[in-house]
């Protein structure tokens, strides 16, 4: 049997990404053989089928991060023939063949049965940037963030991870401040549940160790000066969950925010999630964490086909919410 899968080459130092033909022996080992449905679209996939970030450690690999489908064959008990599942993360388009094929072979650890009530589009719908909001909100609620403690505020807004935690926070009675550098985008982010928009160019970052504290937690998917913004803002024992660098690596700040406010900076890793965590986060994706406003953060359904020609608008941050790609029948 032959399928159709978008892989990853590295060619005379270029990265060169392409639809092929391969069989299953051709992909990386696994325990579970699954049949894909649905993909989406993250700015990791991006980078990785551009060559604009190095996120493949191997070449070739079929790219992709997520993936949702049919089991077709399992040599794990904790799977069968016939399951409906789903794969985020675990190392897919970095060491592993991803969710771009139409068939996936993967190792059982990573799979996940099929929360009840999500199924295929929806889980892709949410997929990875859906899983680190949820993750976040879990590991800063588990250290003590209610929505007594004051607004969230959430970077990179429009976003899938901003977009996704904005409706999950506001589901969950926070009040939730946005912060985006599209001012075209604040009907979209208030559509979600987001009680005021911040725009970026407008805000005071300050230079002073603590500024006054405006926000009882945060959700950054920015890093660099937002990051350093939001350790000098955020109010006694908040908790910042620290998920992406798309403003800058580096962090300027003193210990004063942690010594003196006790906040705490949580480093969100969603790739290296144990399975353990996976389970108990995809419930809670599923039942009190579950989005309200997903027609709203999808913003495109693609075919396969369409696929090479999605990535550029993540790379030149136009896109807002989400993209599922329809891979499988």
């Amino acid at each position: 049997m032959t399928f159709k899968a978008y892989r990853i080459h590295e060619i005379d130092k270029k990265i060169v990404a392409r639809f092929e033909q391969l069989t299953l022996d051709e992909l990386a080992p696994g325990d579970v053989v699954i049949r894909v449905l649905y993909s989406d679209i993250n700015y990791k996939d991006a980078l990785a089928a551009t060559g604009a970030g190095k996120i493949l450690r191997k070449y070739p690999l079929v790219g992709g991060i997520d993936l949702a489908g049919v089991v077709e064959s399992s040599a794990d008990p904790r799977c069968k023939s016939g399951d409906h599942v789903l794969v985020t993360g675990c190392g897919l388009s970095e060491v592993h063949d991803g969710g771009y094929a139409e068939y996936a072979r993967v190792k059982g650890e990573w799979v996940i049965p099929m929360p009840e009530g999500l199924g295929a589009f929806r889980a892709m719908a949410l997929g990875t940037a859906g899983f680190t909001a949820a993750l976040a909100i879990h590991r800063m609620e588990h250290n003590g963030q209610t929505p007594a403690k004051g607004p969230i505020v959430v970077t990179g807004a429009t976003g899938g991870v901003g977009s996704i935690a904005i409706d999950m926070l506001s589901s969950r009675g926070y009040d939730v401040i946005a912060v985006t550098g599209k001012a075209e985008s604040a009907d979209y982010l208030r559509a979600l549940g987001a009680s005021d928009v911040l725009l970026r160019k407008e805000i005071d970052y300050g230079k002073r160790p603590l500024e006054a504290a405006r926000f009882g937690g945060a959700i950054d998917n920015v890093g660099g000066d937002t990051l350093t913004w939001l350790t000098r803002t955020v109010d006694t024992w908040g908790n910042i969950a620290c998920i992406g660098l798309a403003g800058g690596a580096e962090l300027h700040t003193s210990v004063m925010p942690f010594i003196l406010r006790g906040v705490n900076l949580l480093g969100i890793n969603s790739s290296a999630t144990l399975r353990e965590m996976r389970l108990i986060v995809w419930n809670r994706i599923a039942t009190d964490l579950k989005p309200r406003h997903l027609d709203k953060i999808v913003t495109q359904t693609i075919d396969f086909d369409a696929l090479p020609g999605a990535f550029q608008s993540y790379l030149d941050g136009t896109v807002t919410g989400r993209t599922v790609v329809k891979i499988g029948k």
